[in-house]
């Protein structure tokens, strides 16, 4: 009797602690390093700090030319892995790092090999391989219940563009970055001030542009009495004809603007007549592109020097320039120096010019070029979610003068895609009156709309509605006004104007493009370049188009078909 009592007492001691452990929810002692808060009354939080420290190991790029960080700082100990550590209680290790000029290698090799850190930014490249190699952690779920209310209207303001880049049979397999859209679009900057002077009109269609060229070359708009002008700037040697599927946003001085008026879109993987993928830099619209610009140049319409100059912005800022194709913030870059240079120097960007409908159709931008990926059967996935969360939310209180912002680990960029366009129309009820800087504080993913909104009238002057140098006030804070005039004068045309964008069927590499795409782009940079500035005859063009196609351009059109069909 009394062994058979012994043997029930072991039982039901058993048994207790069996039903203990379920009312525990089965946890496990990795499973209490953090708070449980899985059911509908106490969903997950984002920025929920671990009741026992975590660690993750990750592969950073850090840069050895970086000396920003304070004495006693390191890569590993620095204003934001203590911001990781305090906040959310996690451990950032290095399982490698990598300059920026080899981090790319360092991610691939760590892929080949299979020796993957516990999460690590990758490129869209690396992060298809790693998806084929069955390598990532599916963060559908760690997405759904971690990610931050202010990186998920950020993602959701691509209009699915920025999730579809990270989703694979239906997963999503990876954190993507969101950048502006507005980067993308390149905008036609004029000098209103000339147009003004010698009668003209913004010009609508290229043939318009060609008069307008023309007018700013050879009836000395400066007033100078020198022929000294130029009609409309050119790329140098630091930028490009056009901006590309691989290099989408902040081209400066390209002729984007024209491409897009002959519904061109070289750089661009774009649907054919058969509806399939190709490349449309071999397309025939991009050769009469290449004509009329062939023909300006020979007319001395566009700058004689662009081949060689090293720098396009110091005509702008020199008064010489009186066009030029860029982004929306260049008040960033050379326009404000030109303004101090010259205070009626009056640059206006327009949405032009328009293709034969009467459409603007720019090329667009990827809002995503960067991926966050976890290792398959990392047991803390949703870690790296809340650092993302914790950049997100505290980035405007680090110091860049204390360690520059790749020094966070896990570092991506979130920003709305329509941050621009949605600071534009905020502005305007902001000026109108509706609406108050207070108004705004429940935005925090548009980091800067609050400060804007407090500093606009600062340096906007009446009319509010009139956006021309004579209206604003540059001196009262120089800085404020370069971010207002970048936004209501650059801004402004992407809000206006009807936008028919034209997207890249894939922004990323195929394993071809790996060992062949280098010279292939040099090959079509260097025809094009010849054939505009009349060096080369423009049948070259198909000629380019054969060479293109037998030297891998074939090859990799059918991998783009893959990937495109997948």
């Amino acid at each position: 009797m009394r062994n058979n009592k012994q043997t029930w007492m072991v039982l039901l001691a058993i048994l207790l602690l069996f039903v203990t452990a379920c009312t525990n929810g089965g946890s496990s002692s990795e499973e209490t390093s953090q708070t449980k808060e899985t059911n509908s009354e106490n969903p997950p939080d984002p920025f929920g700090k671990y009741d026992e420290a975590v660690t993750i190991t990750v592969g950073q790029e850090v840069d050895p030319s970086d000396t920003s960080l304070p004495s006693g700082d390191t890569p590993l100990d620095n204003q934001y892995t203590r911001s990781v550590k305090e906040n959310l209680n996690i451990n950032v290790e290095h399982h490698f790092t990598a300059s920026p000029s080899n981090y790319d290698q360092k991610v691939s090799l760590a892929i080949a090999s299979n020796d993957l850190p516990d999460a690590m930014i990758v490129g869209p490249v690396e992060l298809r391989q790693m998806y084929e190699a069955g390598q990532l952690a599916d963060l559908t779920e760690v997405y759904e219940q971690y990610a931050s209310p202010a990186i998920k209207r950020i993602l959701e303001s691509t209009n699915g563009l920025a999730k579809d880049s990270v989703t694979f049979d239906g997963k999503m397999m990876a954190i993507p970055s969101v950048q502006l859209q507005a980067d993308g679009v390149h905008l036609l900057w004029i000098r209103q001030d000339w147009l003004d002077k010698l009668g003209l009109e913004p010009p609508k269609t290229v043939e318009d542009l060609e008069k307008v060229a023309k007018a700013f070359t050879e009836q000395d708009p400066d007033g100078n009495g020198k022929a000294d002008t130029i009609g409309l700037s050119g790329p140098d040697t630091n930028n490009k004809l056009y901006a590309n599927f691989l290099e989408s946003t902040n081209n400066l001085y390209g002729f984007d603007g024209i491409f897009s008026a002959y519904n061109a879109n070289p750089g661009y993987w774009v649907e054919g007549e058969d509806g399939k993928p190709v490349y449309g830099s071999t397309l025939p619209e991009t050769k009469d592109a290449l004509a009329k610009l062939r023909d300006m140049y020979a007319k001395g319409l566009i700058d004689q020097e662009m081949g060689v100059r090293e720098d396009s912005g110091e005509s702008v800022i020199s008064g010489d320039s009186g066009m030029f194709f860029a982004p929306w913030w260049m008040p960033y870059g050379p326009i404000t120096d030109a303004i101090n240079t010259n205070p009626e120097a009056n640059w206006q960007a327009y949405a032009l010019p328009l293709d034969a409908d009467g459409k603007y159709s720019p090329h667009m931008s990827t809002p995503s070029s960067r991926f966050v990926v976890v290792r398959k059967d990392y047991e803390h996935p949703e870690a790296a979610m809340k650092m993302l969360n914790n950049l997100l939310a505290n980035e405007a209180t680090f110091d860049p003068s204390k360690g520059g912002p790749g020094f966070y680990p896990l570092r991506l960029v979130f920003a709305p895609s329509d941050e621009t366009e949605y600071s534009v129309k905020a502005l305007r009820e902001v000026l109108a009156g509706t609406k108050t800087a207070e108004d705004f504080k429940d935005k925090p993913e548009y980091k800067l709309l609050v400060t804007d909104a407090e500093n606009i009238k600062k340096v906007k002057l009446e009319p509010y509605d009139k956006l021309g140098i004579q209206h604003w006030d540059p001196k009262a804070d120089l800085g404020a006004w370069t971010r207002s005039y970048a936004l209501m004068v650059g801004g402004s045309p992407l809000v206006d104007q009807e936008i028919n964008g034209v997207y890249s069927q894939i922004y990323g590499q195929t394993k071809t493009m790996e060992s062949r795409w280098v010279n292939l782009k040099k090959m079509e940079d260097e025809v094009f370049l010849k054939i505009i500035m009349g060096a080369a005859p423009l049948d070259d063009f198909d000629k380019f188009v054969k060479d293109w196609k037998k030297q891998g351009g074939d090859k990799i059109t059918d991998e783009v078909k893959e990937v495109v069909n997948k």
